[in-house]
């Protein structure tokens, strides 16, 4: 069942121009129009329960879209159907349905203690106050808030503000989450910690978790779906394990010897050092041009090995060819 449907959606912006080399009057009575898309025909279903990145660079249509997906912006043209609403017209109903997070904009009240910010979400989401207490008891163990849930939220620290931001989002029992940047600015044991309460929630409550993040572990810990929009449009719809398959022209193969490394040969055509020591090499392999088992295969006739290992291209270093190419 898909729980997320776009058709043909498209925002587009108007704005007057000024001539420069004109006056104020000439351009007061003589206006010219510029339109811009930022939002350019996309289309897009996501399925109940699904994990996905809804990625892209600075301008390229990110938050237009989610704030036409959550009611907030109205579309120049297209069809949005959220749990079967439609956004505009079924704001309030659509508000149950749904949980928010943006990085860097608290919903939490900061001088309040933790615990009275979730009870008052409870109640503006019409829950009485045995499914209150519940609720929080249930959210409170999972994300492990109790040792701070009494404190001001001022008072808490920007990873423990964060666990309770999600944790408030999903105090109505929402069936999707939207998540803005929801790890931007933690250290790395925060990040790891949070984004494993993501893919549990997503497991134990089937929550649909939409992601939008410059975080590449983000993208490759939690989301199994890579939607990557650029200039408004989206450019790549596929699942992560493949964006990765697909678009990897690069492997480092990391070699270490039974003796220490003493001449160091040319390589063949598609292979390049791009580290050379004596306890280590490391060789980058373009596998458009020699696939990784014949470079495996002329390193051993080459070295005298210990121990090898390969490593990926990263998920950034890909995300940042696409962008280039688009």
């Amino acid at each position: 069942m898909n729980i997320i449907e776009v058709k043909n959606l498209s925002k587009e912006y108007k704005y007057n121009v000024k001539d420069e080399k004109r006056g104020f009057l000439y351009n007061l009575f003589n206006r010219k129009e510029k339109i811009v898309k930022a939002v350019d025909d996309i289309s897009l279903s996501v399925k109940e329960g699904e994990t996905i990145a809804f990625i892209g660079p600075n301008g390229a249509g990110k938050s237009t879209t989610i704030k036409m997906l959550t009611g907030i912006l109205y579309p120049t043209k297209g069809s949005i159907k959220i749990c079967g609403l439609t956004p505009i017209k079924d704001r309030n109903k659509l508000s149950f349905k749904i949980g928010t997070v943006f990085g860097q904009r608290s919903q939490l009240l900061p001088n309040l203690p933790l615990t009275e910010s979730m009870e008052m979400f409870g109640v503006m989401y019409d829950m009485d106050k045995e499914s209150i207490k519940k609720r929080i008891k249930e959210l409170s163990d999972l994300f492990e808030l109790n040792e701070f849930i009494n404190q001001p939220v001022r008072k808490l620290s920007l990873g423990q503000r964060m666990r309770a931001e999600i944790a408030t989002s999903l105090i109505h029992s929402p069936r999707i989450i939207f998540l803005d940047e929801p790890t931007i600015g933690l250290d790395v044991v925060s990040k790891k910690s949070l984004r494993d309460l993501l893919l549990k929630i997503n497991k134990e409550e089937k929550v649909t978790i939409f992601l939008t993040s410059h975080d590449t572990e983000d993208i490759q810990s939690i989301c199994e779906r890579c939607v990557i929009i650029n200039h408004g449009k989206i450019i790549i719809d596929t699942l992560t394990k493949k964006l990765i398959k697909d678009y990897v022209k690069n492997k480092n193969i990391i070699i270490t010897p039974n003796v220490e490394f003493i001449k160091f040969p040319k390589l063949p055509n598609g292979m390049t050092y791009t580290k050379k020591t004596k306890s280590q090499i490391i060789v980058s392999v373009n596998t458009e041009k020699i696939n990784t088992q014949k470079a495996l295969q002329e390193l051993i006739k080459m070295y005298d090995i210990d121990d090898i290992n390969i490593d990926n291209e990263s998920l950034e270093n890909i995300i940042r060819s696409i962008y280039e190419e688009n």
